[in-house]
């Protein structure tokens, strides 16, 4: 079997940043519900709010490293549709059932 190296590592890179991408995304919104209900302090809202910050801007050196949009993370998985929420701002695909 030939396989190429850069390909390879591509992928697993591209593999890992999605994982990571469902992880952060995850946080952010378990940060969000949190705060909604008041059940932090304004410390621990700063603190979580500059971790997501420095996470995110991480993500974006990785993703441009490896010449990865965002859209490259959110893999499709056919009938159940994207692993992540839509990208705000991007074109919305309505859904098959939708129409």
């Amino acid at each position: 079997m030939d396989l190429d190296k850069d390909t390879v590592e591509r992928d697993l890179v591209r593999l890992v940043l999605t994982v990571v991408e469902l992880l952060r995304q995850l946080m952010e919104r378990q940060a969000i519900r949190r705060v909604e209900r008041n059940n932090l302090t304004e410390e621990q809202e700063e603190r979580i709010g500059m971790t997501l910050m420095i996470l995110d801007d991480r993500m974006t050196e990785l993703r441009e490293r490896y010449d990865l949009s965002p859209e490259d993370l959110n893999l499709d998985l056919g009938p159940l549709g994207p692993l992540l929420p839509r990208q705000e701002g991007a074109t919305e695909v309505p859904s098959p059932r939708a129409q």
